[in-house]
């Protein structure tokens, strides 16, 4: 049903798979790792003293491992036809999106893995970054004629200048002088890199590129893997600001606030004073600070030093202590980011957290007062807390935390609006939720209702047949080894019906009983739930179902009842027995009429808005169907109905609550996959939640987007009710802006063994799948390559995209995998709403398959979210953010077929395209600003803003533009004569700002006239069926008519909500950019009442962002 996007991604380059040998690349059809003839000699050749340095120098790098990855190496630089044929060849099979984590692959050869840990010294400082550039790697030059070249790089031993070989320059000349360097950019942000022909071969994650020199050229480089490339981006970056007062640190720097720190943790449990400690105490020292470390890793890691040193005993010196700490405890991937994030410094103080928090972590109104808290929070060395600052140890305890979940903390209490009827709400609802465990025949226990309530299910079920001593039992259908009293799961239900949620339960009574017995049930539902059970009836006078808020604490009972015309004490209803109704359906007796049974009226009369019924059509439905009436559907008949009604069975679900329940449920009590009928708005899909696997725990991540309460408010497009949706639309959904999912994953921590692996060991060799579940064209699933023999710490540093095109029924699952097992991959995973996702750095907590977390083991990524225009590849971005304007896409308005409605449609389509292009042309402009600044599409404008601030310095380090608010929007204007750089960075941001500003006046009148044609077009809501017989439709023309109205009302409300949120984000932004200015010292350069213009001008934006008067504040250049 559910067919993923197809992709891979292995060793940082996308792979499609297709017969034969891939084409060369490059204009000249060479490899990347070609060298043209007359250079100076052969990547490898022992030719010449150089060769022999470079080898020494390389031998030397051996001692740092960036992260465990080689350096790019001989064995590195075949062509780029070789390196696909061997990634393709080592590509582990692509995985299902619905994992069954017992599945074994037949093709993966199964091993055991025995391992000790690497000996390789890790980078975890600024001092290691520069030795390591010292003894120099080989790297990829990028060329502007698309041409990729193997050269050697090193950086002198005096930091003075950067070298590279072999080079057909003179030696002296392949260089670049350290004082001319002008910025280290990550990623493929130059217009070398976006030219390049080959570009989509070369990962994002490895690419780099140094500026230097007053024009701003640019050296493109690409590292061997993200490790390297973040190791030169960190060094350049540190030289660059500090230059030859850098050669301290290869010293090795004994005043560092960490190795201060450990220095003082070391003597406090040095008891006896000496200066050591035994091994044993130091080991739980180390233990304490960091839980997730294994006391044999440390161990082994205390031999490794001592066997250097050549020492034979166990005593510990502080510098070793510091030194073992150091190197098990430094996440490089934390530290590389806390160096980017500090301006090349090893700590964090108030002002580089605050610009973390807001430009990364997307958080609004943050003080110096609230980074100063989550220093003292978290910083472990009382120095750090005096001082203010977080070092490398205090910023990890930080990322690890619940603030930096990858989980919205909102959500975790009810956020939505619980006021709409109860048919306008997806209801977790459990399946057989009596028996035990996934066995049909198995024992039945009423902890499977406490299990299920807690979980936060508002629907139960209720098997029941006759007992003995006229007391009903609850059972599987032919089960008698182990049923439960009914007396019994009431009790247990009206005990923890509201532990989890206070929101209504409703109990689906499948009834088998005989009339004595039914009346013993009434009875005994009577006296225990007492006044919790909902017993009114419903008013006819309404149209919808009550709504969750006023059902609250209620208990309501879903079953067959007696016609309300039969005053008779009992009658015949006909018998819900799903599983026979599933074996109708598959054998050949289908058309058998169903057996009736007798129901006694007292139990009838329980049953009050939840009343089932059959299904018939969805046009007898809605004619005939009452609001309380609910209809059952098996997984094979709802799936027919999704797939050939898609918007019909929508508009159903509107007024009338839908129950799915799955079809297997006879043979193995199997799960279905609740996507698809979500997908069409079906309330009730019933989860077998003893279940454990994939369905299960989608089924907890969907449900915890509203503070577990059991009910997720459907999307607005799925229960107004003129409005028209599909899940099987083809483009843009109306009054939807489709969004793309940026999702870096860099790195895992703490990996368990697969708990059914039969190998022996700890080691794994893990890897992650990403997966969206959502309506079948956002379905996708991507995966990272492996990383051999590491569970600790492993370095993925893969970039995945997805687009969303309803990002409010999206989900994403994680899961990590062992690609070395016998037995068992599953080694965890974690579900999440779309809506849900924290954006910036978070960590994943990775979890069973039955939604229990897995302690200390989690996922290290960095989230953003884009619209579309933000999410193309990278050689096509400079071409997209280009766009002309007869290309831009918005959503058509259909054509009804009756003229008079048609004309009034068509007064519409200026405004529609009017709205389309002043909302592309901001986002053009605000791509080209960030691509002009070297920007990814995923940064924020606040780090666009800071970044463009440094361009517009001059060589005093002083601003060459001055802030001048006109009309309340933050322009630049020039102090003196700018280079050719800061002109078109200049003129890039005052074509941002012309677009915004345009967007902002116009946008009030096109909405109004948006909306007044939608206004017009409702009048012949009414009588659209008496205009459609006069214009001679029938039957099919005129449901089309009815639902091409629907679609075109939805574009009109849709399209004119979309130009008010736009409006809303470009207000936004323009705070979002004067606050920016502020924090990069930008607004000083005018009179001393800068701080009072400052306010006075976002006030002015303010009062736009209300719709109050256009405050002017105009200031002057000195």
């Amino acid at each position: 049903m559910y067919k993923m996007a197809e992709g891979r991604k292995e060793s940082g380059l996308y792979i499609q798979e297709v017969p034969g040998e891939p084409e060369p690349v490059g204009d000249s059809h060479k490899g990347w790792g070609t060298i043209e003839e007359g250079d100076l000699e052969s990547v490898g050749v022992v030719a010449s003293g150089k060769t022999s340095r470079r080898r020494a120098l390389s031998a030397a790098g051996d001692r740092f491992s960036p992260g465990g990855s080689p350096c790019l190496g001989a064995a590195a630089t075949g062509d780029v036809e070789a390196s696909l044929i061997e990634a393709a060849k080592t590509t582990p099979r692509r995985s299902s999106i619905i994992k069954d984590s017992s599945r074994q692959r037949h093709e993966q050869k199964k091993t055991v893995s025995f391992s000790s840990m690497p000996s390789e010294r890790k980078i975890n400082s600024a001092s290691d970054c520069i030795s390591f550039m010292q003894a120099g790697c080989e790297l990829k030059k990028v060329r502007s004629n698309t041409r990729i070249y193997n050269r050697f790089f090193t950086l002198d031993l005096d930091l003075l200048a950067l070298r590279w070989e072999p080079s057909k320059k003179d030696p002296d000349k392949a260089k670049l002088e350290v004082s001319s360097f002008k910025e280290v950019r990550i990623g493929k942000n130059t217009e070398t890199f976006r030219s390049c022909a080959v570009v989509d071969q070369i990962c994002e994650d490895c690419s780099f590129s140094l500026i230097y020199g007053d024009n701003y050229e640019s050296l493109d480089l690409v590292a061997s893997s993200p490790d390297v490339a973040n190791i030169w981006v960190t060094g350049l970056r540190y030289i660059a600001l500090h230059g030859k007062q850098a050669l301290y640190l290869i010293e090795g720097d004994q005043h560092s606030p960490r190795t201060k720190w450990l220095h003082s943790v070391f003597y406090e449990a040095d008891i006896d004073g000496n200066g050591i400690m035994l091994e044993d105490t130091a080991v739980k020292v180390i233990k304490n600070l960091n839980q997730g470390l294994k006391e044999s890793r440390i161990r082994l890691k205390f031999r490794e030093v001592q066997k250097e040193k050549g020492k034979l005993t166990t005593r510990v010196t502080k510098e070793e202590f510091s030194d073992v700490y150091s190197n098990l405890c430094t996440r490089p991937e934390v530290y590389f980011l806390l160096v980017q994030i500090s301006s090349n410094k090893e700590y964090l103080d108030a002002k580089d957290l605050m610009l973390f928090l807001e430009a990364e972590q997307g958080m609004i109104h943050t003080t110096k007062e609230m980074c100063l808290d989550l220093i003292k929070k978290y910083e472990p060395s009382e120095h750090g807390q005096l001082q203010s600052y977080l070092s490398i140890d205090g910023f990890t305890r930080y990322l690890l935390s619940e603030e930096c979940n990858i989980f919205d903390p909102e959500h975790n209490k009810v956020c939505q609006d619980m006021n709409q009827p109860l048919s306008h709400y997806y209801i977790n609802a459990s399946y057989n939720t009596y028996l035990k465990q996934n066995d049909p025949k198995g024992s039945s226990d009423v902890q499977g209702y406490v299990k299920a309530l807690k979980l936060g299910c508002r629907s139960v079920e209720i098997d029941v047949y006759n007992g003995p001593n006229n007391e009903p039992l609850v059972s599987k259908r032919n089960n008698v080894t182990s049923p439960i009293t009914f007396s019994n799961v009431i009790e247990v239900i009206n005990k923890y019906a509201f532990v989890a949620s206070e929101y209504p339960v409703i109990v689906s009574l499948r009834n088998h009983c005989s009339v004595e017995q039914q009346k013993v049930m009434a009875q005994k539902m009577k006296k225990i739930f007492g006044a919790k059970l909902y017993t009114q009836q419903p008013d006819l006078a309404e149209g919808y179902l009550p709504t969750p808020e006023k059902l609250k604490k209620k208990i309501i009972l879903k079953g067959k009842k007696l016609a309300a015309a039969n005053d008779l004490s009992e009658g015949d209803v006909t018998d819900e027995d799903e599983e026979a109704e599933v074996s109708r359906r598959l054998t050949d007796t289908f058309f058998i009429p169903k057996r009736t049974i007798r129901m006694c009226r007292e139990l009838s009369d329980l049953v009050t808005l939840c009343q089932s019924v059959q299904f018939v059509d969805f046009q007898y439905s809605v004619k005939n169907q009452k609001y309380w009436e609910v209809c059952n559907f098996s997984e094979a008949k709802a799936r027919i109905l999704a797939n050939d009604f898609p918007g019909d069975f929508v508009n159903h679900n509107k007024r009338f609550l839908s129950r799915v329940f799955p079809a297997l449920m006879g043979i193995d009590s199997s799960n279905l996959h609740p996507q698809e009928f979500w997908n069409c708005g079906c309330q009730l899909v019933a989860i077998n939640c003893q279940i454990p696997g994939p369905t299960t725990a989608l089924n907890i991540g969907w449900f915890r987007q509203n503070g577990c309460c059991g009910y997720i408010l459907r999307p607005a497009i799925m229960r107004e009710e003129l409005s028209y949706f599909s899940a099987y639309t083809e483009g843009v959904f109306p009054g939807i802006s489709p969004q793309v999912l940026h999702i870096k994953l860099i790195s895992g921590q703490n990996f368990p063994k697969p708990r059914g692996s039969g190998t022996k060991g700890d080691v794994v060799d893990p890897y992650v799948f990403v997966e969206i579940h959502g309506i079948p064209v956002d379905c996708a699933e991507m995966r990272t390559r492996t990383i051999h023999q590491n569970g600790e710490n492993p370095l993925f540093d893969e970039s995945l995209e997805f687009e969303i095109n309803l990002p409010e029924l999206a989900m994403v699952r994680f899961i990590a995998l062992d690609d070395d097992y016998i037995g068992d991959e599953f080694i965890g995973q974690y579900c999440i709403p779309f809506e849900c996702l924290q954006t910036g750095y978070r960590h994943v907590p990775l979890c069973t398959d039955t939604g229990e977390e897995i302690e200390l083991a989690t996922l290290f990524v960095h989230v953003a979210i884009t619209d579309r225009r933000g999410g193309g590849k990278a050689h096509r971005r400079g071409h997209s953010v280009k766009k002309g304007k007869n290309t831009i896409k918005y959503t058509m308005l259909r054509t009804i077929g009756i003229k008079v409605v048609d004309d009034t449609f068509k007064v519409a389509g200026h405004p529609l395209r009017e709205a389309a292009i002043i909302r592309e042309n901001v986002q053009i402009a605000i791509g080209s600003l960030k691509e002009i600044c070297g920007l990814g599409p995923i940064v924020s404008l606040s780090q666009c803003i800071q970044t463009l601030a440094s361009r517009l310095l001059n060589g005093d380090n002083i601003s060459v533009v001055t802030l001048n608010m006109k009309n309340g929007y933050p322009y630049l204007e020039p102090l003196g004569t700018l280079n050719d750089v800061q002109r078109k960075v200049l003129s890039s941001y005052d074509l941002m700002i012309q677009e915004s500003t345009h967007l902002i006046e116009m946008a009030d009148s096109i909405y109004d006239e948006i909306i007044q044609s939608q206004k017009s077009a409702l009048q012949f809501h009414e009588d659209l069926h008496n205009l459609g017989k006069k214009e001679g439709l029938k039957e099919r023309k005129l449901n089309r008519a009815f639902e091409s109205f629907a679609w075109n009302i939805t574009v009109l409300k849709g399209q004119g909500e979309l130009l008010k949120n736009a409006k809303n984000e470009v207000l936004e932004n323009m705070k979002q950019i004067h606050t920016a200015y502020i924090s990069s010292g930008l607004s000083k350069s005018g009179s001393e009442s800068a701080e009072v213009n400052s306010k006075q001008s976002l006030q002015a934006i303010q009062e736009k962002e209300n719709g109050e008067d256009i405050l002017t504040v105009t200031r002057s250049p000195n």
